[in-house]
């Protein structure tokens, strides 16, 4: 009797070991599989990121070399003081009482509309949103390299969004 209850002991401790074996052989297969699909999903993500990014490193001057000739030829060489200088210029207009006039956009009440940021496309074009605090707009400007080296801007088109998408 001894014997057969050991044996049973036995066989139920055996069986619990294979079965608890399984459990936890079956939860890290799960675990696994779950971490290679994010790890895929991350992967594709990054891809796509990176192709993204690229496509936005395309429309900026530090990285248009035929703009940066032209420029050259206009005997300017340090890229990054240039881009920087055409930022004040026109970031110096927002001090005007009526607000920026290269926003294409009057006063409404005490709010003037001012620029609050710009990206240089090329050696020619602008684009730049502005706002007065409630509304919200960009503004696609052309600007121009003078003899004296000043800069002047033109506006090409500006758009306003309308109240209820602000």
């Amino acid at each position: 009797m001894k014997k057969s209850l050991t044996l049973y002991l036995l066989i139920i401790a055996l069986l619990m070991n294979v079965f608890t074996y399984k459990y936890f052989s079956s939860k890290y297969a799960d675990e696994l599989k779950v971490k290679t699909e994010e790890n895929k999903q991350l992967k594709d993500s990054l891809s796509n990121s990176s192709s993204t990014a690229v496509l936005v490193d395309a429309f900026e001057l530090k990285n248009n070399f035929r703009a940066q000739n032209y420029l050259y030829e206009s005997k300017i060489s340090d890229i990054s003081s240039f881009e920087e200088k055409v930022k004040q210029a026109l970031l110096a207009y927002n001090d005007s009482p009526e607000g920026n006039k290269y926003t294409d956009q009057e006063k409404i009440g005490e709010q003037k509309f001012i620029i609050n940021s710009i990206k240089i496309l090329n050696h020619r074009w602008i684009i730049a949103d502005y706002s007065n605090g409630k509304l919200w707009g960009e503004v696609m400007l052309k600007y121009f390299i003078n003899d004296d080296q000043t800069i002047s801007f033109e506006v090409m088109n500006s758009y306003l969004y309308p109240m209820n998408l602000n």
